[in-house]
């Protein structure tokens, strides 16, 4: 496989640590390719983006995971939805051109929300507020609240490549006494902090590893692909349409003569003239035109 599009989970045998690497490249620049984002946005959702793809490989479940990091500032929104597919879209909202800023600076009183929705079983929303001076120092401490274990991330991107690693400790065995745990968890991070940002945006996943960790005792799981895919449709619009009811969707039809719907995040465009607004109402909802 590719050393580029794709997340790969290791263990520390003689630890009890584990570890998640996430390179992201053509997916990456896929989710970005729509829109022109300024270089500021193109670093915190690749950032978010990478994260996700972190979050979700510790999660065991089918369904839909989504990150969204909200504030009053220049930069609104920034969304991230990943499935169990290791498949992703992004998108942003921003005032024009914002500075290369802090990122208290860009998105001041700044919440994280995290939502699973499974295919099963009941939907979970969490709302942190952001604490850290950087992305990656806010979701260390998200996971560390919501999983009460010590974590870090790293977490780089610069519009082509979008890099992320996680470190965390599990819960230890009684054979290994308090410091020795400790000592092993100050070792294995302090390795991680010293991966320059270069090095995070540039070399391939196995490398960077051997780099960090030859003289670990480090077992390799099989890396996963990730990619970009947008899951909007023809069919999944009308549904939209049909939601806002005939009279709200007939006042549109006379305002535009053709109704334009755009994807936000693959900028897609869906045309809706007036047979297919009749159509849509005469037909049930399980039955809409493509």
């Amino acid at each position: 496989m590719s050393s580029h599009d794709l997340t790969r989970r290791f263990i520390f045998d003689d630890t009890d640590i584990r570890g998640e690497l996430v390179r992201l490249d053509d997916s990456y620049r896929s989710a970005l390719a729509a829109h022109e984002y300024p270089p500021a946005v193109h670093q915190l959702l690749g950032e978010l983006s990478a994260c996700a793809v972190l979050l979700s490989a510790t999660l065991k479940f089918e369904g839909t995971l989504t990150l969204q990091a909200r504030s009053d500032g220049p930069v609104s929104l920034l969304m991230v939805e990943i499935n169990h597919h290791r498949q992703f879209r992004a998108l942003a909202q921003f005032e024009q051109q914002p500075a290369e800023l802090p990122l208290q600076e860009l998105m001041p009183n700044g919440q994280l929300v995290i939502t699973i929705d499974p295919e099963q079983g009941k939907r979970y929303q969490g709302i942190v507020p952001f604490d850290g001076d950087t992305m990656a120092e806010c979701f260390s401490h998200y996971f560390a609240q919501s999983e009460q274990l010590p974590t870090r991330l790293w977490l780089q991107a610069d519009g082509e490549t979008a890099f992320g690693l996680l470190l965390q400790a599990l819960p230890g065995s009684e054979e290994r006494d308090e410091s020795t745990v400790t000592d092993d968890w100050n070792r294995i991070v302090l390795l991680a902090n010293t991966l320059s940002r270069q090095e995070m945006l540039t070399l391939p996943v196995d490398e960077l590893l051997h780099r960090l960790y030859h003289e670990e005792s480090l077992r390799l799981f099989e890396p996963c692909e990730v990619s970009f895919h947008c899951n909007c449709s023809q069919e999944r619009t009308a549904r939209a349409l049909y939601g806002l009811g005939e009279q709200e969707v007939r006042k549109l039809l006379a305002e535009q003569s053709v109704i334009e719907v755009d994807c936000q995040f693959c900028s897609a465009r869906y045309l809706f003239a007036e047979d297919q607004v009749q159509a849509l109402f005469d037909s049930p909802p399980g039955r809409l035109l493509h």
